[in-house]
């Protein structure tokens, strides 16, 4: 039972109070809520006197009315009555804002704030404003005191903002110039507010106040700012708001309102009685319109309507009172604490029109209230146990929409951050005028750390609470009656539609398993939407029952996508292999995408055990080939079905392969194809055809098209099968040696396994293997003539001629060999081998040459041996000698001839005249040669030119005076020879190292 108290009219004139109102006491209805007690009280209006000394009392009537709760089986009651609570929906909705705002809070926190414009201002205890725009994007900072920030307002462009602090300034801030005010009040400031019109007139109007307990008027005038003292000497201003020509302030003594227009105190209306501490529990007041002023202090809440005074019969009585009379239409106490109150539409509770229409939206409006409720123990400060002095913790504000007539309708916890250390005075309640209707409503709740903006639930908000509870046939009919804009648009992060809540609907149906009725209800949902069928289709399918909406799914009208098609033909590739042959052969092709379905029988081909032929070994693998070849012939992809007409041994496969030009595809088929093409040459064997002439058809294509099918590739695949892998590599080879050099050392040993006779020709034609390698595989198979070859390639010539002398015992081959390696340790041993052999002499006497000299040789020969045909090798042996000589003469001769013309040549050069330019520079100084005729230059026969003074050493040289040049002198040509002759004598003789220029560069010549 909530118990309110309504007044009819309470007036009060300047200096007297008139009492007057009737008591109601309405009983609310269950809402589902908690109910609270709530007492409402009417409180008469009194005015003060204008001097202040009289102070008038003011008549409270209050009553209460409390309900009890009874009944038989209360703890039930209370127990149905938490359920009820957990399944009420909630009225508001919270967002917390995200950005920057964290950062600025990390080391400060919120001490004011003040919405203008969609523009958030933010004051810190700090010092600090933080100007925020709607998504939490920081516009401005500064710091316009060095402490807390106590009060702040925006005017109404957003333009100025006014801060009051408790360092006793009052700081005025243009956001888009520079213009700006500050005010040392010499005391605490606790509040301020700005002329509704600031930005507009010139006067530059606001009003503060704060613990040195005036409220000051400072006005700009011509002189600089005039102040003017409205209030004084009732205890600190707490609070004050100005709205229109209405001025609301609060003292210790309870809210006064003052009229600028008449310059007079039109009300005072008293602080309740026992009311707490004013600085523990701030008072809130906030106009709601121009004439209705909302005042909460601690647990109160008070609504006064300013209205004008009525006038009566005698002019005289009414001469000295403010035009302006106040009435307190509603008071009501919580049983909490208030930080903060705002005007809440109640359109729920307005009556409705014919047309559905909500009726007086704007005139019934409920309070929006911040709650903070105390700990149990407060008010114990004044205790000697220290238990109970110290800070306990609080409790979560609750932001509660409470009507005029006290009954509560919602109550939300907020769980802002470290709200265990916060007070009541800690939290900030604000409105943002968004200019719209009742549901474009937005508030934001501050603590220190935090801001929330809140907003009322729609009817969009209320479908979804119902979807989130799984009452989806009450969503639908509530959606239904949507307008198609609100069905459009999203909530909750899914469009508000039918079908959207059906949708919802099918999944709850599919999460408790219900799979027949959900298939049922598809095509109602689904309807014409292919995907919508399509997203459904797989949810059957990953909780495997697809089987019950195949006989829904529709093939045509609409069609859907490949992906659905896909996914029936992969749950016959599982279950039904034969039927999977006969649907890809009677479906169009086009209703679903062909590669996706061939990678999935593939996937199932690789499953199932293969021969070492690949050849299929069960029907199953027969099935699935036949499907990717008809799949991959139909998709123009004949390479990729190649594999498998070669697997199933379908004829005419190398006429396959050249008239679609299949070779780069035969690159992974390699060892099918030369398997199937010597299943080929044996059948042919078996008919009696010869196939020894005639080259594999499969080897050939390989070798053929080496830029189709690499060689790399090629090998990697005959490697399991050793001799298709040796044809290949023989034939490879046989075309370019550079093909198959990577695969040398693999060579030779199928070499060794398959074509020994060949591997000599092999070894002397190629150079890629190595020889280590090689040399072990013959010394393993025992292949002396390959072992001596590569013994020499590895230069161990000795055991190479010690192979051919021991093992095959051929004179001509060892020295053939012993030419070949061009060794003279090899010939010694040769020559020491021979000794007691007369057939190595003889063979060495008729090869003897340039590699042997015969008189070594000869020497050699013991006494007494018989060599079998001596005298016809020393004859041949002279006869190679005298030869010899004859043409060393003719060459000498030769060489003589050259010599003497090169010289001849060189002479003809150095003594030639040398052309000298008048720009020619000495390489040793870079000046010009002819710097004065006195200057003596040295030419060297190299043709290099320099100055003699240049080169060191040679300073003191006497002075050469050219006889041909000076006219006067007349000399012989004799004398003027020898004296040339006897002056480049003594410049030699200076010159120790030949031309400087050459040495210098190095070059070494010595001119």
């Amino acid at each position: 039972m909530i118990t309110s108290e309504m007044s009819d009219t309470i007036s009060a004139g300047d200096g007297a109070s008139l009492n007057g109102g009737a008591n109601s006491s309405l009983h609310s209805t269950d809402t589902g809520h908690t109910n609270r007690n709530i007492a409402g009280h009417e409180t008469d209006t009194e005015d003060d006197s204008e001097d202040g000394d009289e102070g008038v009392e003011g008549h409270t009537i209050e009553s209460t009315c409390s309900g009890v709760l009874n009944g038989a089986n209360g703890e039930d009651d209370e127990d149905d009555e938490d359920e009820d609570e957990e399944d009420e929906e909630p009225t508001l909705k919270y967002e917390r804002m995200t950005g920057p705002i964290n950062d600025l809070l990390k080391k400060d926190s919120i001490s004011a704030i003040s919405v203008s414009n969609k523009l958030i201002a933010v004051g810190t205890h700090g010092g600090i404003v933080h100007v925020l725009d709607m998504t939490g994007k920081r516009i401005k900072s500064y710091k316009p005191h060095q402490a807390s920030i106590s009060d702040m307002e925006m005017d109404h462009t957003a333009d100025f903002v006014a801060t009051a602090s408790i360092d006793g300034q009052v700081v005025i801030q243009s956001l888009s110039t520079q213009e700006s005010y500050m005010f040392d009040m010499k005391r605490p400031i606790r509040t301020v507010a700005l002329d509704p019109n600031f930005a507009k007139k010139g006067t530059r109007a606001f009003i503060c106040g704060g613990l040195a307990g005036t409220l000051v008027l400072r006005e700009k005038g011509w002189l600089g700012h005039r102040e003017s003292v409205l209030h004084s000497g009732e205890g600190p201003i707490w609070n004050v708001r100005w709205r229109s020509h209405l001025i609301a302030w609060a003292n210790d003594f309870g809210v006064k309102i003052y009229d600028t227009q008449s310059q007079t105190r039109i009300t005072y209306i008293d602080r309740p009685a026992d009311s707490p501490r004013a600085d523990l529990f701030k008072c809130t007041l906030h106009w709601q319109d121009d004439t209705t002023l909302l005042i909460a202090w601690a647990d109160h809440i008070k609504v006064a309507r300013v209205r004008a005074r009525p006038r009566t019969a005698t002019t005289s009585a009414n001469s000295n009172l403010p035009p302006l009379i106040v009435e307190v239409t509603a008071a009501l106490q919580l049983d909490c604490m208030i930080s903060g109150i705002l005007p809440h539409p109640m359109s729920h509770s307005a009556p409705t029109k014919e047309n559905g229409s909500i009726a007086s939206r704007t005139t019934l409006t409920s309070f929006l209230v911040l709650a903070y409720e105390p700990p149990d123990d407060f008010g114990d400060e004044m205790t000697d146990d220290p238990a109970r002095q110290a800070r306990k913790t609080a409790e979560r504000p609750e932001l509660r929409i409470v009507s005029r007539t006290g009954e509560e309708f919602s109550a939300d916890a907020l769980n802002v951050t470290g709200y265990q250390s916060w007070a009541c005075n800690d939290y900030l309640l604000a409105e943002i005028d968004t200019g719209g209707t009742e549901t474009d409503q937005c508030y934001i709740v501050a603590s220190p750390k935090d801001i929330v903006f809140v907003r009322p639930r729609d009817r969009k908000d209320h479908i979804a609470w119902l979807v989130e509870h799984q009452r989806y046939e009450e969503a639908l009919d509530e959606t239904e009656k949507l307008g198609e804009d609100e069905q459009s648009s999203d909530s909750g992060g899914y469009k508000i539609d039918v079908v959207s809540i059906g949708e919802r609907y099918l999944r709850y149906l599919v999460g408790e398993g219900d799979f027949v009725k959900a298939a049922q209800l598809c095509p109602k949902v689904c309807g014409q939407d292919a995907k919508r069928w399509e997203d459904w289709i797989f949810v059957f399918a990953q909780s495997r029952n697809l089987q019950a909406i195949i006989p829904f799914i529709p093939t045509e009208a609409p069609q859907l996508s490949h992906l659905v098609y896909e996914m029936i033909l992969g749950y016959f590739i599982n279950h039904d292999k034969e039927a999977l042959l006969q649907t890809i052969r009677e479906w169009p092709k086009s209703i679903y995408d062909m590669p996706s379905v061939i990678v999935a029988i593939q996937s199932e081909l690789e499953r199932i055990p293969m021969s070492s032929s690949l050849k299929p070994s069960s029907v199953d693998a027969v099935w699935l080939m036949e499907c990717l070849a008809d799949l991959y012939t139909a998709n123009r992809q004949p390479g990729k079905a190649l594999q498998y007409f070669l697997r199933l041994r379908r004829p005419n496969v190398f006429d396959l392969i050249r008239e679609h030009n299949l070779f780069t595809d035969v690159k992974d088929q390699v060892l099918l194809l030369v398997e199937f093409d010597q299943e080929l040459n044996g059948k042919r064997e078996e008919e009696g055809l010869d196939t020894t002439q005639s080259r594999s058809e499969a080897i050939s294509m390989l070798v053929d098209h080496t830029h189709s099918i690499p060689v790399d590739r090629v090998v990697q695949q005959l490697r399991p099968r050793p001799f298709y892998l040796f044809l290949y590599l023989d034939s490879l080879f046989k075309k370019d040696q550079n093909l198959a050099s990577d695969f040398a050392d693999v060579q030779v040993k199928l070499f060794a396994e398959y074509a020994t006779s060949r591997l000599i020709e092999y070894l002397r034609a190629s150079s890629y293997y190595n020889l280590e390698a090689a040399y072990n595989i013959c010394k393993g198979r025992d292949l002396v003539p390959e072992m001596v070859f590569l013994l020499g390639r590895m230069g161990n010539n000795k055991q190479a001629l010690t192979l051919i002398i021991e093992r095959i015992g051929d004179v001509q081959q060892a020295i053939e060999f012993a030419k070949e390696q061009n060794d003279d340790d090899l010939w010694e041993d040769l020559l020491k081998y021979s000794e007691t052999r007369p057939t190595f002499i003889r063979g060495l006497l008729e090869n003897v040459g340039a590699e042997i000299d015969p008189i070594r040789l000869i020497r050699r020969i013991k006494n007494g041996l018989e060599i079998p045909g001596l005298k016809e090798a020393l004859i041949k042996i002279l006869h190679d000698f005298q030869l010899q000589i004859s043409l060393l003469e003719g060459c000498q001769r030769i060489l003589h001839g050259d010599c003497s013309d090169l010289a001849r040549v060189r002479q003809k050069g150095q003594n030639g005249g040398f052309f000298l330019s008048e720009k020619a520079v000495c390489p040793l100084c870079t000046e010009p040669l002819r710097r004065s005729p006195q200057d003596l230059l040295l030419l060297f026969l190299c043709r290099h030119i320099v100055h003699a003074n240049c080169i060191n050493g040679i300073d003191d040289l006497p002075r050469y005076i050219d006889g041909g040049l000076d006219i006067g002198l007349r000399v012989s040509p004799a004398h003027d020879l020898s004296a040339k002759i006897a002056f480049a004598s003594v410049v030699r003789a200076k010159i120790l190292h030949g031309c400087p220029v050459c040495r210098r560069q190095g070059e070494g010549h010595v001119c």
